[in-house]
């Protein structure tokens, strides 16, 4: 298949320097691509995926992938589409967060499949020798500080006395533009990609190629992605959605695709997911004909959730999905990693120096599902409690270990929506 053609078709394409140039290159020769991060954080989010998505299926397709670190840019900061000044970080900052991302990398990037393998390349390294006398005189004079002026974000801070821009983040556009030149020599890199924010970035890039070299480059952007209520996806209430499990749990990461809205789970399949169009195509044809059963929704939870933090515990999601929202699960299958993980999504408390058998109502207390012994025993007596999957009709009954999942782990269920989990010593 045509590299481009996929591309526009999954949905990785807002604008291109040269569209039928591009895709007949594509039909003709490998093709090094590259997208560049800045290394703010030592996590990617959610929203850097859609242009590394796109990397990983130039791959599969044949093509060179280049994931390119800011280790010099990031001391600086793209200013494209912010309203004010990015705080400058320290280089010790920039290459701990490079060095958190490289593992990410590896979940959508083959390095070590032969002519075609990524490379991770760091910008500081060519950078950091460059002195900015060579930047005054071998690049700043193709670039016309009228162009620059023009771009909106630019003029919009130059025109609030309050904002303003640097000089410093003025001249990022050069650096971006020397990064394009250093692989385009050295890697025969031809192809830069990025949001649809970075359109104005790429052409320059392109523009200065051309006039100092002569060699055909591109630049292609993805859009930057809506919801169908308009926001900005891979934002919640609590903020980014990140791909490290200590910043987002696989249980939230996981809850986040699964909450995705019937209108835009097609189109997230097509450009989060590695899964071909034609088998999306059946994905929805048997979601629209049972909606309730979020078929659409539970695949791309799945697929991503694999994706970034592997397949057993996507499935270990599921079970903890299982046991929160299903409450005819069977609680014999669960397994440790599933219960550990519920430790960090339910109201948990470990319970010291336990004997067994104690009876029911002051081990649901103990456990934190209630706040007095007449509050569980009312519960009860209603038949809203559940302990580990079983009913529990009598407030006389002791609670021995065989009720136990792992001899130590307790789930309480209080009617549909509380849930309480409690571990034993």
């Amino acid at each position: 298949m045509n590299a481009f053609e996929v591309l526009k078709g999954r949905g990785y394409f807002e604008w291109c320097t040269n569209e039928e140039r591009l895709a007949e290159v594509m039909n003709e020769e490998m093709v090094t691509a590259y997208v560049g991060f800045d290394p703010t954080a030592d996590s990617l989010h959610v929203g850097h995926l859609i242009p590394l998505m796109a990397l990983g299926w130039l791959q599969r397709l044949g093509h060179r992938p280049i994931a390119l670190a800011g280790g010099g840019t990031g001391l600086i900061g793209d200013p494209s589409g912010k309203s004010k000044e990015r705080n400058l970080i320290t280089i010790e900052a920039v290459m701990h967060n490079i060095e958190g991302v490289k593992a990410q990398l590896k979940k959508f990037l083959n390095f070590d499949c032969g002519e075609n393998s990524a490379l991770l390349l760091n910008n500081y390294d060519w950078l950091s020798k460059i002195t900015f006398l060579e930047v005054l005189h071998d690049v700043g004079k193709y670039f016309s500080i009228n162009n620059l002026i023009a771009r909106e974000y630019i003029r919009s801070r130059l025109e609030d006395p309050e904002k303003g821009i640097s000089y410093t983040e003025f001249s990022y556009v050069l650096l971006q533009a020397m990064d394009f030149k250093y692989l385009n020599e050295h890697y025969n890199c031809r192809l830069q990609m990025g949001g649809n924010d970075q359109q104005g970035n790429l052409l320059a890039g392109s523009d200065y190629i051309r006039r100092t070299t002569g060699n055909e480059v591109f630049g292609l952007t993805q859009p930057l992605l809506l919801t169908s209520s308009g926001t900005k996806f891979g934002k919640t209430e609590a903020g980014a959605v990140w791909l490290d499990p200590e910043k987002t749990s696989p249980y939230k990461f996981y809850q986040f695709w699964f909450n995705t809205d019937d209108r835009d789970v097609e189109k997230l399949l097509k450009l989060y997911t590695f899964i071909s169009l034609d088998e999306i195509a059946d994905i929805m044809n048997e979601h629209v004909k049972a909606p309730e059963k979020r078929i659409a929704q539970k695949r791309i939870a799945y697929e991503v959730t694999s994706t970034v933090h592997g397949s057993e515990t996507a499935k270990s999601v599921i079970n903890a999905s299982e046991i929160l929202f299903n409450p005819n699960i069977d609680y014999s299958g669960v397994s440790e990693e599933t219960c550990e993980m519920l430790k960090r999504e339910v109201p948990y408390k470990k319970i010291e120096g336990t004997e067994f058998p104690s009876g029911v109502v002051s081990v649901l207390v103990g456990s934190g599902a209630f706040e007095s012994n007449g509050e569980a025993k009312r519960a009860i007596r209603q038949g809203g409690v559940s302990i580990n999957g079983v009913k529990i009709s009598d407030e006389k009954m002791n609670v021995d270990r065989d009720m136990l999942l792992s001899d130590k782990y307790m789930f309480v269920r209080v009617g549909r929506k509380k849930f309480n989990m409690a571990e034993f010593n």
